[in-house]
């Protein structure tokens, strides 16, 4: 998971499909929630939603949501 967070801090936001890639793209500049897609080594897929204010960054697996 450390791997995918370093890429969500260089803005590779995953699997995330192309309009919330969009979004991330236009939240940089601004104060905006930013979010990442991405699978584990076993192919489960998690959450990386960093907060608009950028005070905390949060690890979600779909069945914690």
């Amino acid at each position: 998971m450390r791997r995918c967070l370093n890429r969500h801090a260089c803005c590779d936001w995953g699997d995330c499909g192309k309009e919330d890639a969009q979004c991330n793209e236009e939240a940089l500049g601004q104060e905006l929630r930013l979010f990442s897609v991405y699978k584990d080594r076993n192919g489960t897929k998690f959450w990386i939603i960093t907060e608009a204010d950028r005070s905390a960054t949060t690890i979600l697996l779909p069945s914690d949501y």
